[in-house]
């Protein structure tokens, strides 16, 4: 258990006897003894005492957390001991009218009245202790990890891909793990994907190679499911008559979006801020476009100047593709930017209003890209 000890200071005037209240809000920390003891009470200002500490008692847990916050609100302050400042402003019945000498007096006194200052609201953020992670750090470096997170054979990851497992086990307050059975739910998941599962159980383990094997045949895997999904999605627009250009923005588009989405959406859910979730987002499609493209196009043109003709890529739709896509973009950027704003909170979360107003302006960003797209590409609309 630690304590954290705050100095609340009394400025521009310390007579009279003052009470101010405090309260503590929870953040992303939670009170109630969970990550910190809620703290409510009042601090009393003597006559010429500026200065008083409040403490707040931090509860240290075993899980791990990145940065919690909690915030420690200050009240309005109130006198305690009425000065004749105080008693001019409470002066007087309702119905008497004050005289010219009353209303500057009591102008004076409402000058002197005690108030918040600028400062009446303070966040505290509960990090890690950096004495106990630089010897974390120091044992870490001394482990073999392939141990903990890793398998030791194929048969171990064979068994695993064709079993139906129920997920992670429950911890009990006691601190034994209870092994959960699998559900309705599990088994109804597992015969679509055990296909998937058998497929990649056939990645070498991670304690070959010191997992290099493992890293270097999961890209391998990674492309030729990728290279699959292209093929598919082309065939595919063939038999339904839709043109590449369109089958492109929506299917396979669509299809090597959907795995950046859950990664954003668990990055958003296990972190403090926005900047895995959406980082996430922006540089995998750097990565498409750059690399992707890049290397794709290098080795085209390296094959066809060994033959001796040119490498050609016609333009096609792309630019007004790119055109259409870089509007959205500069919209989509000034709705993070506006919610920035205090009331909203940041780019992700906030109110339920504002939650639901943000997905439905780019989920219909995203409808609009498809039908502008398709119309253009189907000459309803004219391109550039």
């Amino acid at each position: 258990m630690g304590t954290v000890d705050v100095r609340v200071v009394r400025s521009s005037g310390a007579r009279g006897t003052v009470r101010l209240p405090y309260r503590t809000v929870d953040g992303t920390a939670r009170g109630g003894g969970v990550h910190y003891e809620d703290a409510c009470g009042e601090l009393e200002f003597g006559d010429d005492e500026t200065m008083k500490t409040l403490q707040v008692k931090i509860v240290d847990d075993e899980e791990y957390e990145k940065k919690d916050n909690f915030f420690i609100e200050l009240g309005q302050p109130q006198w305690l001991k009425r000065g004749i400042s105080a008693l001019l402003l409470n002066q007087g019945d309702g119905d008497r009218k004050l005289t010219a000498e009353e209303e500057e007096a009591r102008r004076i006194a409402e000058m002197g009245k005690p108030v918040l200052g600028e400062n009446c609201r303070l966040e505290v953020i509960i990090e890690e202790s950096y004495d106990f992670k630089n010897t974390v750090d120091k044992l870490i470096k001394k482990t073999n990890l392939a141990l903990v997170i890793g398998t030791h054979s194929w048969r171990e990851q064979f068994l695993e891909a064709i079993t139906v497992s129920a997920g992670d086990e429950e911890e009990e307050e006691d601190g034994s793990r209870e092994e959960r059975l699998p559900s309705c739910f599990d088994y109804v998941m597992h015969f679509p994907t055990v296909f998937w599962k058998v497929l990649f159980a056939c990645v070498p383990p991670t304690e070959y190679c010191h997992g290099w094997a493992c890293f270097g045949v999961s890209i391998l895997v990674i492309g030729l499911l990728t290279a699959l999904i292209g093929d598919l999605a082309s065939h595919f627009g063939c038999t339904v008559g839709l043109k590449d250009s369109v089958n492109a923005v929506v299917f396979v588009a669509l299809g090597t979006s959907i795995p950046d989405t859950f990664a954003s959406m668990v990055a958003a859910l296990q972190d403090q801020c926005a900047d895995a979730s959406i980082g996430n987002v922006t540089g995998s499609n750097a990565v498409n476009v750059f690399l992707g493209l890049g290397v794709a196009w290098s080795v085209a043109a390296v094959y066809w100047a060994v033959q001796g003709r040119p490498f050609e890529v016609r333009t096609g739709t792309l630019a007004f593709s790119v055109t259409l896509f870089t509007v959205f973009a500069f919209v989509g950027i000034a709705v993070l930017l506006y919610r920035r704003r205090p009331h909203i909170g940041g780019e992700l979360g906030g109110p339920r209003g504002p939650k639901l107003a943000t997905t439905a302006l780019f989920l219909g960003l995203w409808l609009l890209y498809i039908l502008f797209a398709s119309l253009e590409a189907y000459c309803h609309i004219r391109g550039f």
